[in-house]
């Protein structure tokens, strides 16, 4: 595995290293190799910096998960531009919120992609900023030119304290009923969360891992990166849909697939359909976060999947790549934790309301300090809440850590129900429930209840074509599961779709707007 201390000088080592190895191959059948990234980069770094791109400047910009989006991403890094990737599913509201917050200079945008005229949008907020920030619109493809007019690179040295190197990225949360959070952070930070993605998968050179998420999330780096780092192959799925995307894994030799719970359980879908025949005959393992793996489905893999089944990461906008489960970690281990921190210098408290630690095996609230941990949010007020006095950042994830370091998540704070007075945790609820045979997703969330302050309502979507699950069914199957009756939901509903973030998680706060 290649070491550097920033993405450009990764890039032209990897380039140097293996220039033919395959970088990506995208669905419509496109292959690059690392040294052809390397160059069309460089010649898009010198068509920005034609048009007026400079070290420093703030450029947001958003693109489906094509190799434009990797050369890019590459591009900026090679003119140290401070970007900020946007991801589509992102309006009016959020897009102007982050262009403003961010002071962007530049705004890069595809034209129109999946119906909605991004080009449009941008020169109407473009207006109204008073040429605040300039379009560049690469419906026709990325600025190019000639390298020999772009200025030298500045070198980093790898011995340079990371907490002291420059801000070049600039993530944003997914918003739902609030204003997104940018979280800041350096190369270091992505390269460091990057090579323990890197070496808890195995990666090497042969290795295809699939891409199948917006690659405007902050695991599009970890992405771009891993695969730079290793040498290994990126298969690039712009929009996931299990009838192309997942014949398109197959026929190019996955060895890693990703990316969340919401993908192994299309996976699984399509090998139950696919009856004894293999869908990913050199299938290595799962992997991925955004959401913990629900119980029983990491087994479920190992067995109708096949490979290690999944390898669980934990991370966040804010600190990536926390803890992962890694390929030669015991199979009681991977079953059943996020594994173990991806650095040394990785520090993680458990502690109770209070924040007092708890004793090894407790449960409370998961507290991180990690080499690859934000640079503070670009709206400096949150981190004085974000933060303890040791500069631990509070996830607000609930946990357990055992005694040889391996992290489980609970749930979340603001996952606990309380009905009666009484505090119960949905995801005990929806691990119990997504074992039936027939639930494809599940998301438990408390309504509100004159009565009992918080009534508990499971929303439910079945395999497709399978029968809906009924009220009485559904208690009986939770009885045999050994879920006590107090936990049992009051109310059930139905969904053929759930709502989804760009990272793949049940956006809760819109099931609670809809069956409130």
């Amino acid at each position: 595995m290649i070491e550097a201390a920033t993405l450009w000088q990764l890039v032209e080592r990897r380039a140097e290293e293996t220039p033919d190895g395959i970088f990506g191959i995208d669905e419509s059948g496109r292959e690059q190799s690392f040294a052809q990234l390397r160059d069309e980069a460089d010649r898009v770094a010198a068509g920005l910096h034609d048009r007026g791109v400079r070290e420093g400047d703030p450029v947001s910009w958003v693109l489906p998960t094509r190799l434009s989006a990797f050369v890019l991403m590459i591009a900026l890094a090679r003119l140290g531009a401070v970007q900020n990737p946007l991801v589509p599913i992102y309006r009016r509201r959020e897009v102007a919120f982050c262009l403003k917050q961010t002071r962007a200079r530049w705004f890069v945008v595809p034209g129109v992609l999946r119906g909605f005229d991004f080009g449009a949008l941008a020169r109407e907020l473009e207006q109204e900023s008073s040429g605040r920030f300039e379009t560049i619109e690469i419906e026709d493809g990325l600025p190019s030119a000639d390298p020999a007019l772009l200025p030298p690179v500045r070198e980093t040295a790898a011995a340079v304290d990371p907490s002291e190197r420059p801000v070049r990225w600039i993530f944003y949360t997914s918003g739902t009923t609030s204003d997104p959070k940018g979280a800041r952070h350096t190369d270091a930070s992505v390269l460091l969360s990057s090579r323990g993605l890197a070496e808890a998968l195995g990666l090497a050179p042969g290795a295809r891992t699939g891409v199948v998420f917006p690659v405007t999330h902050l695991g599009g780096a970890n992405a771009l990166v891993s695969t730079l780092i290793a040498g290994s192959t990126q298969l690039i799925v712009e929009q996931f849909d299990p009838t192309t995307s997942i014949p398109f894994l197959a026929r190019h030799g996955v060895t890693h697939a990703g990316a969340g719970p919401v993908f192994y359980q299309g996976y699984l879908e399509a090998q139950r359909a696919a009856s004894s025949s293999p869908i990913f005959e050199e299938l290595r393992a799962l992997y991925g976060g955004g959401a913990p793996t629900p119980s029983g489905m990491h087994a479920q893999v190992r067995r109708e999947l096949g490979g290690l089944g999944i390898l669980s990461t934990y991370g966040m906008t804010e600190c990536p790549v926390i803890t992962m489960a890694r390929w030669d970690d015991p199979e009681e281990k991977r079953s059943t934790t996020e594994g173990r921190p991806t650095h040394p210098s990785t520090r993680i408290r458990i502690v109770d309301r209070a924040g007092r630690p708890v004793s090894t095996g407790g449960e409370g609230e998961v507290m991180v300090d990690a080499p690859q941990l934000l640079r503070g949010y670009v709206d400096e007020k949150l981190n004085e809440t974000a933060f303890d006095a040791d500069g631990f950042f509070r996830t607000g994830d609930l946990g357990r850590l055992d005694a040889e370091g391996y992290l489980a998540l609970t749930g979340r704070i603001k996952d606990v129900i309380i009905r009666k007075g009484e505090n119960i945790s949905a995801p005990e609820i929806e691990a119990a429930l997504v074992a039936h045979e027939r639930v494809a997703e599940v998301a438990v969330i408390g309504l509100p209840d004159s009565e009992r302050g918080e009534r508990v309502c499971a929303v439910v979507r079945v395999i497709e074509g399978a029968e809906l699950l009924g009220f009485e069914e559904m208690v009986a199957f939770l009885t045999d599961r050994g879920l006590m009756r107090q936990k049992h939901p009051e109310q059930l509903e139905h969904l053929d779709e759930m709502p989804h973030n760009a990272s793949g998680k049940i956006v809760k706060e819109k099931l609670r707007e809809r069956f409130a």
